[in-house]
C-alpha cells in the first residue's frame, strides 16, 4: 500500500514539473527578439527547449544550452550591464522577484533574458528548470532562497 502512495505522489510531481509554466514580465536581456516590458508566460513543458511567449513572440533555448539559472530580489551586477532598465524600476521600493536564465546562443555568444516573477508562483518553474537543465538555482539571498523552496 505505501508503494502505491510514493507512486501516486512521484507522478503528481512529474506531472507538475512537466506542465510547470508561469506568468512573468520580460524584463530585458540580450535578445533583440521581446521588447522589454512585455508580458508573457515561461513554459516548461518540452523535454529539449526553455520557452518564453510574449504575443507573437517567442524564445525558445535548448535546455542544454542553458548555463545560468539566478533567483532573486534584485538583477545580478554581472548581467545588468546587458540589460535595459528604466530609471524608475531601480527607484522601486516594492519587493520584486526575478529569475534571470544565461545560455549561450548558437553563435556561442552568452546571452540573457531577466524576468519578473511572481515569487508565489514561480516555485514549479524553479524545479522544472534544474531538473530539465541539471543546474542549480543560484539565490541571491535568503528570502529568494525561502521563496524558491
Amino acid at each position: 500500500m505505501n508503494i502505491m502512495r510514493i507512486r501516486f505522489v512521484v507522478a503528481v510531481c512529474l506531472a507538475g514539473i512537466l506542465q510547470a509554466q508561469t506568468a512573468v514580465d520580460y524584463i530585458g536581456g540580450t535578445t533583440a527578439e521581446v521588447r522589454a516590458g512585455s508580458s508573457g508566460r515561461i513554459e516548461l513543458s518540452d523535454e529539449r527547449y526553455f520557452a518564453f511567449y510574449a504575443g507573437k513572440a517567442q524564445l525558445r533555448v535548448p535546455y542544454e544550452k542553458v548555463n545560468l539559472l539566478e533567483y532573486g530580489q534584485q538583477v545580478d551586477r554581472r548581467l545588468a550591464l546587458a540589460v535595459v532598465i528604466s530609471p524608475v524600476f531601480l527607484l522601486s521600493k516594492s519587493r520584486r522577484h526575478f529569475l534571470t536564465v544565461g545560455y549561450t546562443d548558437e553563435r556561442g555568444l552568452q546571452q540573457a533574458m531577466v524576468f519578473r516573477v511572481d515569487k508565489n508562483s514561480i516555485r514549479a518553474a524553479l524545479v522544472a528548470l534544474e531538473a530539465r537543465t541539471g543546474l542549480n538555482v543560484q539565490y541571491q539571498d535568503q528570502e529568494a532562497r525561502k521563496a524558491g523552496n
